[in-house]
């Protein structure tokens, strides 16, 4: 993260950072823990997904 605010602002760094750290928690619950895949789940990772690469594209 210290090398991304290099680059980018923290305002974006910081949600990108804890975006991919919340995706990664919930596909390891998926696929090791096998914690259940719903709908509403796989939608909001890629609602978040989304969102975190719609803050780098306004940056």
């Amino acid at each position: 993260m210290a090398r991304a605010v290099k680059e980018i602002p923290i305002g974006t760094a910081y949600p990108i950072w804890t975006g991919i750290g919340a995706v990664g928690t919930v596909l390891i619950g998926i696929f090791v823990f096998k914690e259940p895949a719903t709908f509403w789940r796989i939608f909001f990772i890629f609602t978040l997904i989304a969102s975190v690469i719609g803050l780098k594209m306004v940056h």
